[in-house]
């Protein structure tokens, strides 16, 4: 009975032990590839746990979302022969699931050392060995980890689609150290350049602000000044309406008044024409001779003949008057008193 109970001890052990091989966890943003035998199998599984058989079917777990890989002081040697370090690039990639089996059957579940790792080194050389070291160190520093994206991700298209470069970062290379101090004293000038030129701005900026200040103070005194003439055109414009206005107001008085000095004269005239006939006329005459009188004063009394109107027939008519004057010893005047009717 001691030897069953042993042997039954034994197979429970190893029950178990086989059991807890046999059951792994795969975590979420990973997918499981296996290996029997050293051969992947096909088989791959999700997060969660699985089953397996034990002892003989082994896994690995491969991270499927965003990692970051460092590459480490990474040599490179410029077109003009200095060497330069890198001292860490980092590589932002993803792997889709489903190109999980065909990156590890082809690179391994390590294919990050020979599709990144690898890969950088390449492609980084290949850039400095076109390049001097002002490009690479200054003039083209900006555009290296766009280059190297792009080269990266061209390449792994082709040989590992379902790889995806994210991003690259690369840090500033060192280099020589009397290389440094030459280039630190060039950007030390530089920048007393850039100084003197942006106070050469502010300066030019500051001239070009009075200039405009300047015209645009002088636009607006000429713009005063314009609407000032006009309002004295205007001013002239409204007179002259108004003289206008009044003269053809005097102008049609006069010839108001002038019309009806020529209608009353008209009228007098008919009136007249009407009246002065031949009787009205002799009437007339005898009244104005009645009304004329006249004083002569000398010895001879001048005589006056009055025709009036008869070729037959005249009036001569005399009256004589004589007064002396008593208290007038030396002179004798003579006062003459003439009617003609």
């Amino acid at each position: 009975m001691a030897q069953w109970g042993a042997i039954f001890s034994i197979i429970a052990a190893l029950g178990g032990a086989a059991l807890l091989a046999s059951v792994h966890k795969i975590d979420e943003g990973h997918t499981g590839v296996y290996y029997r035998g050293g051969a992947l199998l096909t088989t791959t599984s999700g997060p969660g746990f699985h089953l397996m058989l034990p002892f003989i079917t082994t896994y690995k777990s491969v991270q499927t979302t965003l990692q970051t890989d460092e590459v480490k002081n990474v040599p490179c040697g410029t077109s003009g022969g200095v060497m330069i370090y890198f001292d860490r690039i980092e590589v932002v990639n993803y792997l889709i699931p489903s190109a999980v089996y065909d990156i590890v059957r082809n690179f391994t579940a390590d294919y990050d050392k020979a599709l990144i790792f690898n890969k950088v080194h390449h492609e980084l050389n290949q850039f400095c060995s076109v390049h001097s070291l002002q490009e690479v160190y200054i003039g083209l520093f900006d555009q290296i980890d766009e280059n190297l994206k792009l080269t990266l991700q061209e390449d792994l298209t082709s040989m590992a689609p379902g790889l995806i470069i994210q991003a690259v970062r690369v840090t500033k290379p060192n280099i020589p150290e009397s290389i440094r101090r030459n280039y630190e004293l060039m950007e030390s000038e530089k920048t007393k350049l850039l100084i003197s030129q942006q106070t050469q701005k502010v300066v030019e900026k500051e001239a070009e602000t009075e200039r405009i200040k300047a015209v645009i103070e002088a636009e607006k005194v000429a713009q005063v000044a314009e609407i000032k003439f006009g309002q004295k055109v205007m001013e002239k414009e409204t007179e002259k309406k108004i003289s206008e206005i009044e003269d053809g107001a005097f102008l049609a008085r006069q010839k108001a008044k002038a019309d009806a000095e020529f209608y009353t004269a008209q009228r007098a005239a008919e009136a007249n024409k009407l009246k002065l006939t031949p009787e009205y006329l002799q009437l007339m005459k005898y009244k104005a001779i009645a009304a004329n009188s006249k004083i002569y004063f000398g010895n001879d009394i001048p005589q006056m003949f009055v025709d009036s109107g008869s070729a037959d027939s005249s009036i001569k008519a005399s009256v004589y008057v004589e007064s002396s004057k008593a208290k007038c010893s030396k002179h004798k005047q003579q006062m003459i008193f003439g009617f003609v009717i």
